[in-house]
């Protein structure tokens, strides 16, 4: 292994002998060493996104995962590796070989406070992968899900050194947030806002595949000697879970059974395997979550047809993964290639509740019943062929996840149980890895990627790099495990927490709080006002002969408990856990959210692709929107936008009338248009929106005004508190992305036709 270094490299200095002429002077190229082995492998890490421990059928599932199955067989298994239970926290500790908060990232992105652990700012001292490697001569590349930027800084003013380019990837193709559209999504090449193609055949997921083998192609051809790093995220099947139908299809009646039935069948089938330990057992359904026979027929159909398209999503995506894979095959790499395939970032999510038509609706709180959903379903999208498709933002009823969990407690949000945080991973490099079929049941975590990484290449972790002296490792190599399915765990302790949900994992126990919200619940905002920490009822467990955490064993083994909880409190103090839940503070206190400090604006057609994080808040806040315009005849086109089809609000033209919409999270859209035509020529457009009270979601009023004049008036029962979307954005003269409105959606991106000189904003008292 190559001696700790301070990171770049000195310059190797000239061959070449330099005088006072050209005459007197000799010329040779100098020879630059390499730090580098002749033989150090490529690399491929593959992480899918909110995936259930008992979905794939690599693993007793029932959902198709071949290309998961390719690797495990052609290599080892993992059923004891963990992630944190949230997405922006395991990509930054799996990044950098880290805690998510000691690498400040103690919740996702949108939700940073300034707490340290919590600012969602990768700092300096903790260098990632990508960011070593390159200075050992690898191509680094990213593709798919970032989320590991704060959210206010995604926009064209930056900075741009958090970004995936300022953290150590030559090349990034993807998107930024949390989740995305994948027919309509926001796209960024390095940091340059892109357009994805306008084709009904688009689905995101086959992007970034095209995308990552034609990477591979340009590497192989014009760097063949250069090993690579490519990270492929996709950010499947997260929320929405959207796929074409034929997907879905083959899926058809396969779970009309219902979710205790699934969790049954897949447990057997687990066991069957030798996936999980004979002796495991199976914990039961939480009284919080409704037995399937408790569902009315017609919700059956629909709960059912849910599961069926989030299972042709993750088949297609882990589908998608097994052409970069061929790509490795067809240009010779895949022997020399070490590929991780960690298949989620965290447990299944509960996220959708009861099951939902628009999933923002509840991670906004806002619960809907079936019928009510159903309705607005079949009346304004299509019924239950639109679900998948690009009109509805649906999300699988949290039995699924719960079903998907098998044989844990909890999903994703959890930290302190399996159900959120433990992860099928499979490893292959056919060089250096011999294909065992023997399951690997030793405890490690995503930040035990890194040092594993540093150790096979052969490289030390360095001691500072750019003149930052970094911080020390967190993870354990787990190459030890490579050629020995029953060595002896070498890490012997990790800390787990999100919103307050933690652990303590140590030398075999397991100390647990679940924590103040039960994420398949409505009301958590009540449950975090009134939620003291000091108060929560810890349990323990000894995992060795209890793989679920079924048996509390904590009344047994008191002191053993005190010394768990002991340790979690001097892991927290070291790695900046505290204050407990600060991940919850942002929902609990407006006025602790990320976003823009300005109150006044003035845009014109060169601002698009604004995020709605670093955006004006127009959907809960009292303002006034003045369009300087001058109109051409049958004036027709977006005039500002925010948002998407799963919410958003827009003010445009069409044939000469001005419209504007408000539309709730797809389910109640506000419209006014003006009675006549507006005459072309030099025009003042306002749209005033006044808030009822301060009440989350509170009614606003909706004025529009013509040259002064208001012409039309309306209010909308709600608003939304938090965000439209994770990933959409304000744009001046155009709508991108997913277009706002069903109104023009066949004509999106529906550029205006005339001249917009001005968009003032301010914030009204």
């Amino acid at each position: 292994m190559a001696g700790t270094q301070d990171l770049p490299f000195p310059k190797t200095p000239t061959a070449s002998l330099a005088a006072r002429t050209l005459a007197e002077s000799k010329h040779q190229w100098r020879s630059k060493a390499t730090p580098l082995r002749a033989d150090a492998p490529n690399v491929l890490i593959i992480m899918l996104d909110d995936v259930g421990f008992a979905h794939a059928d690599t693993v007793g599932g029932a959902i198709h995962t071949p290309t998961l199955s390719r690797i495990a067989d052609s290599g080892v298994r993992y059923n004891a590796f963990h992630t944190t239970a949230i997405c922006s926290a395991t990509r930054a500790s799996l990044l950098t070989g880290r805690n998510h908060h000691r690498v400040e990232s103690g919740t996702i992105t949108e939700l940073a406070s300034d707490f340290d652990g919590y600012t969602g700012e990768i700092p300096k001292t903790s260098a990632t992968i990508p960011e070593v490697l390159q200075h050992y001569g690898y191509s680094t590349a990213a593709f798919g899900k970032w989320h590991n930027t704060p959210a206010q800084d995604v926009s064209a003013a930056g900075p741009f050194d958090r970004w995936p380019t300022g953290c150590g990837f030559d090349h990034f193709y993807g998107f930024m947030g949390a989740e995305s559209s994948q027919y309509e999504p926001n796209l960024y090449r390095n940091t340059t806002p892109i357009e994805r193609p306008n084709d009904p055949k688009y689905h995101l997921s086959e992007d970034l595949a095209a995308q990552a083998t034609s990477w591979l192609r340009q590497q192989h051809a014009l760097a063949p000697d250069k090993p690579f790093l490519m990270y492929w995220a996709p950010g499947a099947v997260h929320g929405p879970h959207q796929v074409f139908g034929e997907w879905s299809d083959k899926y058809k009646g396969q779970f009309d059974g219902g979710w205790d039935v699934y969790r049954a069948q897949a447990f057997r089938r687990q066991k069957a395997l030798g996936w999980i330990p004979a002796d495991s057992i199976l914990t039961p359904r939480p009284d919080t979550m409704p037995a399937w026979n408790s569902l009315g027929d017609d919700e059956k159909r629909f709960q059912a047809r849910l599961m069926e398209v989030y299972a042709g999503f993750l088949e297609h995506a882990d589908t998608q993964a097994g052409k970069i894979v061929d790509e490795l095959e067809r240009l010779g790499l895949r022997d020399n290639t070490l590929i991780f395939y960690v298949l989620s970032d965290n447990g299944a999510s509960s996220e959708g509740w009861s099951g939902t038509i628009n999933e923002m609706l509840t991670l906004n709180g806002v619960p809907m019943p079936f019928a009510q959903q159903m309705k607005i379903l079949e009346e304004e999208y299509g019924g239950l062929p639109a679900l998948g498709g690009p009109k509805v933002a649906n999300m699988y009823h949290a039995g699924w996840a719960w079903a998907g969990e098998s044989p844990f407690q909890g999903t994703k949000l959890v930290a302190g149980y399996f159900g959120g945080t433990r992860v099928p991973m499979a490893v292959s490099w056919p060089k250096g890895i011999k294909a065992d079929a023997n399951v690997r049941g030793q405890f490690h975590h995503v930040n035990d990627i890194a040092p594993t990484l540093y150790e096979v290449i052969g490289i030390a972790p360095p001691e500072s790099v750019n003149g930052q002296k970094q911080d020390p490792l967190d993870g354990v190599s787990l190459a030890y495990t490579f050629a020995d399915s029953e060595a002896p765990t070498q890490k012997t302790h990790q800390y787990f927490e999100v919103f307050g949900s933690r652990g303590i994992y140590s030398e075999g126990w397991m100390a647990s709080v679940f924590g103040p919200r039960v994420p398949w619940l409505p009301g958590a905002y009540a449950a975090y006002a009134n939620w003291n920490p000091d108060e929560d009822v810890w349990a323990l467990y000894k995992l060795d002969g209890d793989f679920s955490q079924s048996n509390d064993i904590s009344r047994d083994y008191p002191q053993k408990l005190a010394e768990l909880k002991q340790k979690f409190d001097s892991e927290a103090r070291a790695n900046h856990v505290y204050p407990i839940g600060a991940g919850l503070g942002p929902l609990l206190n407006p006025d602790a959210r990320v976003g823009t400090t300005q109150t006044e604006w003035h845009f014109n057609t060169e601002i698009t692709r604004l995020p709605e994080f670093c955006a004006p808040n127009l959907r809960a806040r009292n303002n006034r929107v003045t369009v300087d315009v001058e109109v051409a005849a049958a004036g027709s086109g977006v005039l500002y936008s925010l948002g998407a089809v799963a919410g958003g609000l827009v003010l445009y033209m069409d044939d000469g009338y001005l419209h504007y919409e408000y539309n709730f999270l797809g389910v109640v859209r506000t419209r006014l248009r003006s009675a006549d035509r507006i005459a072309p020529g030099p025009r003042r457009f306002d749209l005033e929106t006044m808030m009822s009270g301060p009440a989350p979601g509170a009614a606003a009023a909706l004025v529009m005004m013509v040259d002064g004049v208001e012409v039309t008036r309306a209010t909308t029962p709600f608003t939304v508190p938090l965000a439209f979307s994770a990933s959409e954005t304000f744009n001046v003269g155009v709508d991108l992305g997913c277009p706002v409105t069903l109104d023009y959606r066949d004509r999106a991106p529906f550029r205006f036709n005339g001249r917009i000189n001005d968009v003032h904003i301010v914030y009204l008292p």
